[in-house]
């Protein structure tokens, strides 16, 4: 082990909380330009992967809650049967044949007011059962 390894992991997680969604190369970069090391990424890496360091995933951006006319999208449930979700799963038999089932929830109870389970299901499908 070099006599630097510790401060050079000293810096290293320093810069990775200070910059919590720049990577191993990017450190490095800012050890190299602006604390005044000279280290290469793979040195840099293997302290990373010792420190247990990851970038975090990035946040899907959430979409409008509006229209263009003002109307609101994205209720929040205020009591029964007020806004319902539903949503669709897809799983396959043991002989490799799909099947889908359809599931319409209370978003404010959050009970099951409908599962439909079938090969095959149509928009007409989802509205009869919505109806």
């Amino acid at each position: 082990m070099p006599s630097d390894e510790k401060q050079l992991t000293h810096d290293v997680i320093e810069l990775a909380t200070r910059y919590g969604r720049y990577g191993y190369r990017r450190i490095t970069a800012l050890l190299n330009n602006n604390r005044g090391w000279r280290v290469k990424h793979k040195r840099v890496e293997r302290i990373w992967r010792k420190e247990g360091l990851k970038v975090p995933k990035k946040q899907l951006r959430r979409g409008r809650l509006w229209l263009n006319d003002g109307s609101c999208v994205r209720l929040r449930p205020g009591y029964k049967d007020h806004v319902w979700s539903y949503d669709f799963m897809i799983d396959r038999t043991t002989d490799g044949k799909t099947f889908k089932v359809l599931n319409i929830i209370d978003a404010y109870t959050r009970e099951c007011l409908a599962t439909l389970v079938n090969r095959k299901i149509k928009a007409d499908d989802v509205i009869d059962q919505l109806f």
